[in-house]
């Protein structure tokens, strides 16, 4: 039988070139870098080949893998507590984009 564990799913929304700082880095990673320094369980950045957003912008690879602003997804894994927490320093740092959490279970 397995082991299953109650989660949270944290996904955010954003694209690919936001930024963050004065240094300009990637929003991505920003975000990555401080849910990890959260001690969040796990994320994960994927790049979207194609979407929109609330602007009805169509974002897509083009020819000769030139992008317009492709939509990329922050994944990250844990309780619902330690989510919580985190959005407290996650959500200033979308500006524009989704902030999303899904319930559910880990099954090991």
């Amino acid at each position: 039988m397995a082991n299953e564990t109650p989660a949270v799913l944290l996904l955010i929304y954003i694209d690919e070139t936001d930024t963050w700082g004065d240094s300009r880095v990637p929003l991505y990673e920003a975000i990555v870098e401080k849910l990890f320094e959260l001690g969040i369980d796990g994320a994960t950045v994927h790049t979207g080949i194609m979407g929109y957003g609330a602007n009805r912008r169509l974002h897509r690879k083009r020819l000769f893998g030139v992008t317009d602003d492709r939509p990329v997804t922050i994944s990250a894994v844990d309780t619902e507590q330690r989510l919580r927490n985190a959005l407290h320093a996650i959500r200033p740092m979308v500006r524009e984009g989704l902030v999303f959490l899904v319930p559910g279970e880990i099954v090991r």
